[in-house]
């Protein structure tokens, strides 16, 4: 295919912390691009951590990390702090999850999912400006 652009392959990396590192490796080693978290039932950023120690290549990202469960500032830090530690290897997936869960499992009131989603990156790229 001349010309086209080369497609990237990414696998996933387990929000286990055990399994993280390993699983890190073995994508890198594998020649895969890059290795993705989900909220499920853990964090989502703490592997990615793991990931970035054990790996030099490896693009990294949170697919994706619940933005309304969370402070602005502390999704901010934590995108920098992992964006710097990984050396610009971090693509930070934000998501607004559905409404039983952001009213249940989160206990916050569901609303405007898009301009809320606008009002927090808005603010991520106030905080990494100042």
């Amino acid at each position: 295919m001349g010309g086209a652009r080369r497609l990237k392959l990414d696998g996933s990396i387990p929000n286990q912390l055990a399994r993280a590192a390993d699983a890190a490796v073995a994508l890198e080693r594998n020649g895969f691009d890059g290795g993705w978290t989900a909220e499920a039932s853990h964090d989502p950023f703490l592997p990615l951590l793991l990931a970035a120690e054990h790996t030099s290549r490896l693009e990294l990202g949170t697919n994706i990390a619940v933005a309304f469960a969370r402070n602005p500032m502390i999704v901010a830090n934590v995108g920098w702090d992992l964006q710097t530690y990984s050396k610009g290897r971090l693509i930070l997936g934000l998501g607004t999850q559905i409404r039983p869960h952001i009213e249940k499992r989160f206990s916050m009131p569901w609303g405007h999912p898009a301009r809320r989603m606008r009002e927090f990156v808005a603010a991520l790229r106030a905080i990494w400006l100042a």
